[in-house]
């Protein structure tokens, strides 16, 4: 079973009809026992930082995140929650993140070309870096759906993938048992239903 984390934060129906499509079992859930129970956890996240950090920690919820990954099961955060898996973030302040991965998230203004639109919205081309079970059914070039306006940096340790967006950036992460895309696999068709199917056969 596979366990979405709720915790106010997520486009969860959309995700939930992605999984199951690919036939796994999943759950939309804000219960400890359930994500204990759970042989895998998703972590979304659309909106700020701070925010979702917030209601992560007010809930408890972040505790068992970071047990449950440190236990050594599979944790993919999206999008926003896979930012949230990183050191800190520069969003509308500094704020600490769950720190799994090591890195911090920026934001991209000052950083890519300034005639080029943030958010950084539409389909871009993946260049995968490093071999992952995570990818095991894509190919380099392959296309994904992104909406964000911050990156994350300084994370060579887990840097999975990058896009180009006037400059690079991050697009996924893999460090032992967590995975991370700062795209939306659920909205990225064919080549994102791959991804989950791929994290369901962790």
């Amino acid at each position: 079973m596979i366990a979405i984390i709720d915790y106010g934060v997520g486009n969860l129906f959309s995700l939930t009809s992605s999984f199951k499509y690919v036939g796994a079992d999943v759950v939309v859930t804000s219960s400890i026992d359930e994500i204990k129970k759970a042989d895998k956890i998703i972590l979304p996240g659309v909106g700020a930082f701070g925010d979702a950090i917030k209601k992560l920690k007010d809930t408890g919820l972040d505790k068992i995140v970071i047990e449950e990954a440190k236990n050594g099961k599979p944790l993919m955060g999206i999008c926003l929650g896979m930012q949230l898996l990183f050191e800190k973030s520069y969003e509308y302040g500094v704020h600490d993140g769950l720190g799994l991965l090591k890195g911090s998230v920026v934001p991209m203004e000052n950083y890519i070309d300034k005639d080029l639109k943030i958010p950084h919205i539409g389909w871009n081309a993946l260049s995968i870096k490093k071999e992952s079970p995570l990818f095991k059914y894509l190919k380099n070039g392959d296309c994904v759906y992104f909406v964000h306006s911050y990156f994350a940096k300084n994370c060579d340790e887990s840097l999975l993938a990058t896009t180009e967006y006037g400059k690079e950036l991050t697009a996924a992460v893999a460090y032992k048992n967590i995975y991370g895309c700062q795209f939306h696999p659920e909205k990225s068709g064919e080549v994102g239903l791959k991804i989950l199917k791929a994290f369901c056969e962790l």
